[in-house]
């Protein structure tokens, strides 16, 4: 997880541009449950009224209202109202325009018990008979009459017996919720407003139409905030995929032997493709989902607070429920995601040897035990694919049990509420909304588990390339080659280990190869010919002992500057999709036609070339394939030669040609490169015959250096290769060349 986090915060300035757009996104979301309940409390169940007390009552309404409100609080009411005798059918006290929201605060709670008991009175029930022949019997009888109605009873009360009774009858309110009290001032103000003349059923549907709009405001945009977010995380997904695709492969072009020998090609193809795929998406993911997910959750439990504090327990009882599934599907999974990349390696690594080998498999008819080798594999993978998918699916329906749940749960706490008047049916509707928001913050989160442990394996995969230490490396401050010495290659007393290997290899190599001579390598297999070559490029560097280049050593050199003076033929030819003259010209690309068509005679190539119809333009297919291992073999001779570098080095490149082919290549070649130093590695002693210098390796030890005439006298181990591969006839001729050869030097 470190490590996904820090590719993505490689790219910050997205990040905080996709932070701030989420937070928009989380406001229009959070804001829509708001909207319902208003809706539903105010604009359908209070007909658009939302006012706590009236911004306009009649001059007859405020008269009794002032009967329930005391002495000091009557003058706080009056000075808040104005009168106004024109605006309306009747008479009316209207609110002032510069009366700030705390004395709105204050007149709200001077007025809702009055309002209420106002309200009350007015509705004519049972009880408010009642009480109002109780006053009556209370009062002489020549003070009363039939038309009284118990307003006039009570301003006829004296002062002192009226604020009691009033007093009283707040007391018994007092432990009413503050609901009941809003709801009631509520109906008073939408009574005073019809009884002034207003249009009841326009101010609900302005209400509405303005409610309404602000929704689809929010909603639109939420919805572009959204795109803007998906956008942005695409781009950053995108971007992040190609920085690390181009970082690895610049990490793996940079390898030596011995990091390819750590990291299979299978894997390294899997964590260049697959894994950072995976890295790509989870990125997108975490950006439009992580990020999301905690601040609509935050903000939905701060909503729901300020909705219904009551309730908020079941919201702490979903997150638990949620957080303990999520902790038992990631020690459950976790570990399997873990083995899964390591068997995706594996079924790679099984489908390239047999797609490689194809033809040996034939040719040995071991198709079924290859099949059932795959089949291993594929099985294998498969079986842990099952138990992750199974695991997740688990994940689902209990998630939606929680979900449901928590939903029945609201519900019926929140149906008590209603009944018992401590909320309303909009606060409710919010609070499911608000829940669920928050519920699928959660379950956004479990959906990205299913990828995230998967994807924080592929990026420590990944990492570990990028962190894998290069042993060959650049010196900090690089020498340069001597200008006055031109292909002179010495080896002093080198000795070379494999990594991790407990012997020697080479052991004590020492010989020069001069320009305008050939210097060959022969020896058995295994004695350690390729080994010794290899050194020579810094495809490893030598344990002891040191190789120099025109006097410099070539680990104090940069491997640019090294590798521009050499021409390397491998022993398995290596040819690149494109065409014949690509492929060709490829050490040597700012080269012209004849360097090309001249390097293709010198190595034999230009007889199939022009046979083709395409001629130099024919195409390669990948690898080569669609030519014969000589011809691929004289293609890459044929591009070491276009180089023109100053030391050619053939690593038994010669072994797929003819012998016809084999002398007049060599004889070409040894025109082309009479001012190069030429080193041939060869299992034939025909190829080698005419070398200056013959280099006999055996067990990784110099067995003998000279020429073959001089080997054949002094050097039991050539003696041995050379009556295994000549006839007496050709040993003959052999030492009879040598004998006439010396002659000639005395």
């Amino acid at each position: 997880m470190k490590n996904l986090c820090k590719y993505a915060a490689e790219h910050w300035r997205a990040l905080l541009l996709i932070i701030i757009v989420l937070f928009v996104q989380a406001y229009c979301d959070l804001s829509l449950p708001a909207y319902t309940s208003d809706i539903v409390n105010v604009g359908i169940q209070q007909g658009g009224i939302q006012d706590q007390i009236p911004e306009a009552v009649p001059a007859e309404e405020m008269e009794r209202l002032l009967l329930f409100v005391s002495d000091e609080d009557r003058e706080t009411v009056l000075n808040a109202y104005e009168e106004d005798d024109n605006t309306y059918d009747t008479a009316a006290y209207v609110l002032k325009d510069d009366v700030t929201e705390s004395e709105t605060e204050d007149l709200e709670d001077i007025l809702d018990c009055p309002m209420m008991l106002t309200a009350g009175f007015e509705s004519g029930s049972d009880m408010t008979t009642q009480i109002e022949e109780q006053l009556k019997a209370s009062l002489p009888q020549q003070m009363t009459s039939d038309d009284m109605d118990i307003f006039d009873i009570l301003q006829m009360l004296p002062a002192e017996q009226r604020k009691s009774m009033i007093q009283g009858m707040e007391d018994q309110m007092s432990g009413m919720p503050d609901t009941i009290l809003e709801q009631a001032a509520v109906s008073y103000v939408g009574s005073a407003y019809k009884a002034l003349g207003m249009d009841m059923d326009g101010i609900q549907l302005t209400y509405l139409v303005t409610t309404g709009g602000k929704m689809a405001g929010l909603a639109l945009l939420g919805m572009a905030a959204s795109i803007v977010v998906g956008f942005l995380a695409s781009r950053v997904g995108a971007a992040t995929g190609r920085d690390l695709r181009g970082r690895v492969f610049h990490k793996v072009v940079g390898f030596s032997n011995n990091e390819f020998d750590h990291f299979s090609t299978a894997s390294l193809i899997t964590r260049s493709t697959n894994d950072i795929q995976q890295i790509q998406l989870i990125i997108v993911m975490l950006l439009r989902i992580v990020l999301y997910a905690p601040i609509l959750a935050i903000g939905g439990v701060f909503q729901v607070f300020q909705t219904n504090v009551s309730m908020s327990w079941i919201i702490a009882l979903a997150v638990v429920l949620i957080a303990l599934v999520i902790l038992v599907l990631f020690l459950v999974a976790m570990p399997k995601f873990r083995i899964l990349q390591t068997l995706v390696d594996k079924v790679n690594l099984v489908m390239r040897e047999i797609l490689t080998g194809l033809s040996v498999i034939r040719a040995f008819s071991t198709q079924k035990y290859e099949e059932e080798r795959f089949d291993g594999a594929n099985r294998a993978l498969t079986r842990t694919n099952l138990f992750v998918n199974r695991a997740m699916t688990f994940m689902m329906p209990v998630m939606m049990l929680v979900m449901n749940g928590i939903s029945v749960l609201i519900m019926w706490t929140g149906a008590h509420g209603i009944d018992d008047g401590q909320m309303q049916v909009g606060d409710m509707m919010a609070f499911i909304q608000y829940t669920i928001q928050i519920i699928m913050g959660f379950l956004l989160l479990c959906m990205l588990s299913i990828m995230l442990p998967r994807a924080a394996v592929a990026a420590d995969r990944v990492q570990e390339v990028l962190d894998s230490k290069t042993v060959i490396l650049d010196p900090t401050e690089p020498e340069k080659f001597s200008s006055d010495k031109k292909g002179v290659l010495c080896f002093d007393h080198v000795s070379f280990r494999y990594p991790g290997a407990d012997e020697n290899v080479l052991h004590d190599i020492t010989f020069t190869a001069k320009p305008g001579e050939t210097t060959a390598i022969i020896g058995s297999t295994g004695s350690g010919k390729s080994t010794l070559v290899n050194l020579i490029p810094r495809f490893y560097d030598v344990t002891e002992g040191s190789i120099t280049l025109d006097g410099a050593d070539i680990r104090q050199v940069s491997q640019h500057e090294l590798r521009e003076k050499l021409g390397y033929v491998p022993q398995k030819g290596v040819l690149f999709s494109g065409d014949i003259a690509s492929n060709i010209m490829f050490g040597n690309p700012d080269g012209g036609q004849s360097e090309m068509v001249e390097a293709a005679e010198i190595a034999q190539a230009a007889e199939f070339i022009d046979q083709k119809p395409q001629g130099y333009e024919s195409p390669i297919s990948q690898g080569g394939s669609n030519v014969s291992g000589g011809q691929k073999q004289r293609l890459s001779i044929a591009r070491a030669i276009a180089k023109h570098p100053e030391v050619y080095i053939f690593d038994d490149s010669f072994s797929a040609l003819d012998f016809k082919t084999d002398v007049t290549l060599r004889k070409a070649l040894k025109a082309k490169t009479k001012e190069s130093t030429v080193l041939i590695v060869a299992q034939r002693i025909s190829t080698i015959l005419t070398a200056e210098q013959i280099i006999v390796l055996d067990d990784g030890k110099i067995a003998g250096i000279g020429t073959h005439g001089e080997l054949m006298k002094n050097c039991e181990v050539y003696q041995q290769i050379a009556a295994s591969q000549l006839s007496e006839t050709e040993l003959k001729r052999g030492n009879a060349a040598d004998r006439k050869e010396a002659s000639v030097n005395a």
